[in-house]
């Protein structure tokens, strides 16, 4: 179902009737098992060389009591039923993110008994062979898979904008949920936003002479919450991927909840084009195409910021050489990406502006977002009820949280780096300036 630096998912069938739910091998075992005692539930077409797991099926019952260590989480997928499994590689670094991510759900899981706030559900884990795997309800495609799927037919054009306000209502509803709960994501970005079902529609397009996808439920689930900070754990100096990174983590100013914010004014951005806003993968260069969309860095930013990125309060950066054309020739004002003039698309260009300042005392809260003029005309059946009342203090010592990190380290490391640069963002298309 998918892959990423700390492991895959994988879709699997929940027998519950077992011992343990799977039974996960490295794929170069496979030609020593007997073809009497496993069948794999996978297509092997699928699969290649550097896949690492391979989902089987047991034809008779095989116990590894000793290796099998599961949770005390109550399945809520019924006999039977297909679920993703999250298979977390074998190295210390990624269990312990894992299990800190484990913590987050259950926290989440405590706060939101009813399922109102649209994060991903935790059913079930399990330790395997040092494999920490984690059970969920078996969703759709990612909204950026979607749209890449999508791209021989839709040409990276976006998504009809009553499907751009309908998930970006539903991100800030449930990222609002978070940041109440003192929990900041720091790794939002189209991939780690899932559709409950990615089934379409084929819409023949007159004026473009093809057809376009059109996903028929626009309802989405956030996931991936290996990276989420509690407001008093430690904030290690980078986080989130490249291209929704806020100013002041790269000016390395020090960050907390308004900088998911500035990630979901890029995404917003992106589901309405179908590119990034900043395609880059140097700092420097960054932080030129932020200038060059929404104006200079103000001042009181840049004279306390220690990365040597500016020079008397100016950045850095020869806006004639070949990086600098670069820069001209695949940037523009913000307002300038605006393809209609409609409310609908100026009150979404306002918008994403105000969650875009620089600085993230400016930067607009979810809770005022989600009074904005642009969530206004959602459907009454779209709309989602606020229940929630944060208090000052949660107490999160109470929970039942399965296992403490392996080396004993408070908060995150700067793991949610080492793919910042990689990975998908490769696939992605740099806009045209016209």
């Amino acid at each position: 179902l998918g892959e990423g630096t700390f492991g895959k998912v994988v879709e699997c069938k929940d027998h519950q009737t077992c011992v343990f739910l799977l039974l996960i091998i490295l794929v170069f075992l496979l030609s020593f098992m007997p073809s009497a005692i496993v069948r794999p539930t996978v297509d092997l077409a699928y699969l290649t060389p550097f896949c690492a797991y391979v989902v089987l099926e047991l034809r008779k019952p095989v116990s590894h009591p000793a290796h099998i260590q599961s949770s005390s989480v109550s399945p809520r997928s019924l006999p039977g039923e297909n679920i993703a499994l999250k298979i977390i590689k074998n190295v210390d670094k990624y269990r312990e993110a894992a299990m800190l991510e484990i913590n987050v759900l259950n926290f989440l899981r405590e706060r939101d008994p009813e399922d109102e706030y649209l994060c991903v559900r935790l059913l079930d884990w399990f330790d395997y062979y040092g494999h920490i795997c984690l059970a969920f309800d078996i969703l759709g495609l990612s909204v950026f898979d979607f749209l890449v799927s999508s791209v021989k037919e839709n040409n990276y054009v976006g998504y009809p904008i009553e499907h751009v306000r309908h998930i970006s209502y539903q991100l800030c509803h449930a990222v609002r949920f978070m940041h109440d709960n003192q929990l900041t994501h720091t790794d939002l970005k189209p991939e780690n936003i899932l559709f409950k079902r990615s089934d379409y529609i084929s819409v023949h397009n007159r004026k473009k002479r093809r057809y376009d996808r059109i996903v028929k439920s626009s309802d989405v689930r956030l996931i991936d919450f290996g990276s989420a900070t509690f407001d008093y754990d430690h904030h290690s100096t980078i986080v989130s991927t490249r291209h929704y990174r806020a100013p002041e983590v790269i000016l390395e100013l020090g960050w907390s909840q308004p900088c998911d914010v500035w990630s979901i004014g890029c995404i917003i951005f992106e589901l309405y084009t179908g590119y990034t806003l900043f395609q880059t993968h140097d700092n420097r260069e960054h932080l030129a195409m932020m200038e060059r969309t929404l104006g200079h860095i103000p001042y009181r930013m840049t004279r306390k910021s220690r990365t040597g990125f500016f020079y008397h309060g100016r950045l850095d950066w020869d806006f004639y050489s070949q990086e600098g054309r670069y820069v001209r020739e695949n940037c523009r004002p913000l307002l300038r990406y605006c393809k209609e003039e409609s409310q609908d698309t100026l009150d979404m260009f306002d918008l994403i502006s105000k969650m875009l300042e620089y600085d993230p005392a400016d930067r607009i809260p979810l809770a005022a977002a989600m009074t904005h003029p642009f969530f206004l005309r959602i459907p009454v059946h779209q709309r989602l009820p606020y229940r929630f009342r944060p208090s000052s203090h949660h107490n999160v010592d109470g929970l039942s949280v399965p296992q403490q990190p392996l080396d004993g380290s408070s908060g995150n490391s700067t793991t949610s780096n080492s793919s910042s640069d990689g990975g998908g963002n490769a696939r992605r298309k740099q806009s045209d300036v016209r």
